[in-house]
């Protein structure tokens, strides 16, 4: 019979949620009932779920109340080990990494147009993108479990330094293919900035205040974003665009030298309980890293990645290549199944996980949310430039709306969940507005936009915010503790998949339609076959040919340029 005093402290802390619990409204996939309970220790490491409804309490029987050493018997939580005004020191130090890189994100969609056009190859640009991405995929499922035998501190450096050597590269680049190799450089880097920063801070405050800490880097990521455009624009009006890459090595040098100084050590983990804290082997750690799943899993979603980038622009859809790349694809997940399964002692990403289905519903939830985010980002400023032949500079400020509600979006989404504990609602509210954005797009920039239909974006952007910061507490109220770290990592891997899947889609569609619906144009002003493969070679090479073209052409052109999006908005 366990002590009474200790079921009565069980009904209280089901009844009176303290301020480092949290409550959710049910399992994100789930029908039934219940609350979920959080609870921390000093080291934030012990959970505890049930399911109940947000709107009613959660109440726990007398029989489970009653049974000693089992997850019914709550304890009080602790007092959380880092003070608030640590944290945010650890929180500011993080940022200049955090905007400079979300501003390079932005930056590049200003001025892909200008970059591949001055090496002839606008059909080209989106592997500007393309290429970053795959890089991250390549390299995000590893940084997770390196930060757990390693530490996060030196992990992050050493993202920082690899960021800010493909900036160094792109800057001096001879060929559109040395500015792709940058951006593999930099994407391998910046893979691993979102999930060890969020690891950072979920190792150091409660989980009802992880949304609203992140809240807070968001803000900065999102102010990075909406000014990355602007800047990068003006700077390749004025003195080049390779400035705005150069510009990025000081920068992530100061960010390397002030985390270095401020982070904790947040020591790794020994290879086995044999060992005590900090005396294992370098050799011993290293055994620990599932090299041969991270190869597999890395190289197979690249193999299946690749034929949607090319499919369509580069080899046709039946084009041999097509289906080896599939096939290899296949066959490197399977080993990389079997490999996690039987022969990984410490798995990349325990196939387990996969049971969970809360956490597969927020993996699919952050890959469609990338898929739309970057489409969006990569639509609109291509939209001005065409529609309105608005500079470089102009085009990339037509972002900031969306980035504002971006920023928005995760305030209120991380002061929601402080308060309240509930996320469920906030996700399926973030879809609907996402919708409506889209939708809005489609019908109405036709061309003649006024600057009332250009903050059409600012629901998608509104939604991707509230998603970005419930959906990463969703995912750490799911699991245990121990697998915060990997789990993470396949969360901020899925993100990049979705952006290229989207990516290259919407990309994909524009270009087609492009071509579709601007043959028939040319030939109704009286072109010859010559002078039509000409025009579109000429249009999807390059933006400033509308320049260049003469004043009929040039329309037609801009018109199917604008079918061309909307079937992206679409996708």
């Amino acid at each position: 019979m366990a002590d009474p005093s200790a079921a009565e402290t069980t009904r209280l802390l089901a009844h009176e949620p303290s301020s480092d619990a949290s409550s959710e409204t049910s399992s994100l996939v789930s029908t039934s009932t219940g609350t979920l309970s959080l609870e921390n220790d000093s080291s934030h490491q012990q959970q505890r779920r049930e399911y109940g409804t947000c709107s009613s309490q959660a109440v726990i029987s007398d029989e489970e109340a009653n049974k000693p050493n089992e997850q019914a018997a709550i304890k009080p939580p602790e007092q959380q080990k880092y003070s608030n005004a640590f944290i945010a020191r650890v929180v500011i130090s993080l940022l200049i990494g955090q905007f400079t890189s979300n501003a390079d994100a932005s930056l590049v969609m200003a001025t892909h147009s200008v970059i591949a056009s001055e090496f002839y190859d606008f059909e080209d640009s989106s592997w500007l993108f393309i290429s970053f991405m795959l890089a991250a995929v390549a390299t995000q499922s590893i940084y997770g479990k390196l930060s757990d035998i390693y530490g996060r501190k030196i992990i992050l450096l050493i993202c920082f330094g690899l960021f800010a050597g493909g900036c160094a590269l792109i800057g001096v680049g001879q060929s559109l293919s040395q500015v792709i190799l940058g951006r593999v450089i930099s994407g391998s880097g910046a893979s691993g900035f979102g999930v060890l920063c969020a690891l950072i801070i979920t190792d150091l405050a409660p989980l009802r205040d992880v949304a609203s800490w992140n809240s807070y880097m968001n803000v900065i990521s999102t102010l990075g974003r909406s000014l990355g455009g602007p800047i990068g624009g003006w700077l390749a009006d004025t003195v080049g665009w390779r400035w705005s890459f150069l510009g990025q090595t000081p920068i992530f040098a100061v960010a390397m030298l002030l985390c270095y100084i401020v982070l904790p050590p947040l020591t790794s983990t020994p290879t086995t309980a044999n060992h005590e804290e900090g005396t294992e082997l370098k050799d011993s750690r290293l055994a620990r890293v599932d090299f041969l799943g991270a190869f597999l899993l890395g190289a197979g979603v690249l193999a299946l990645l690749l034929p949607i980038e090319i499919g369509g622009q580069k080899v046709a859809w039946t084009h041999p290549l097509i289906y080896v790349s599939f096939a290899i694809g296949t066959v490197l997940l399977i080993l990389f199944v079997l490999t996690e399964s039987y022969v990984a002692r410490e798995p990349i990403f325990p196939l387990r996980l996969l049971r969970n289905r809360d956490l597969v519903l927020c993996y699919l939830i952050n890959c469609f949310q990338g898929a739309a985010q970057l489409s969006m980002m990569f639509s609109v400023p291509l939209y001005f430039q065409v529609a309105g032949r608005s500079s470089n500079t102009v085009a990339g400020a037509h972002l900031f709306p969306a980035v504002v509600g971006n920023a928005v979006g995760g305030i209120l989404s991380g002061i929601w969940i402080h308060r309240t504990g509930c996320y469920k609602a906030l996700l399926i509210f973030a879809g609907a507005s996402a919708i409506l954005s889209y939708a809005l797009l489609i019908l109405r920039w036709n061309g003649d936009t006024n600057w009332a239909e250009s903050l059409y974006i600012v629901p998608g952007g509104f939604g991707t915010g509230i998603s970005m910061s419930a959906v990463f507490v969703a995912l750490q109220a799911s699991i245990d503790p121990s697998d915060r770290a990997v789990a993470a990592s396949g969360l901020f891997l899925v993100m990049p998949v979705g952006a290229i899947i989207g990516m290259a889609l919407s990309s994909a569609a524009m270009l087609s339609v492009l071509r579709r619906t601007l043959i028939p144009r040319l030939v109704e002003l009286g072109l010859n076959g010559l002078q039509i493969s000409e025009v579109v070679k000429q249009a999807v090479a390059r933006v400033d040919y509308l320049d260049e073209a003469p004043p009929r052409v040039a329309k037609a052109v801009v018109e199917s340029y604008i079918d061309g999006l909307e079937y992206s908005h679409g996708m």
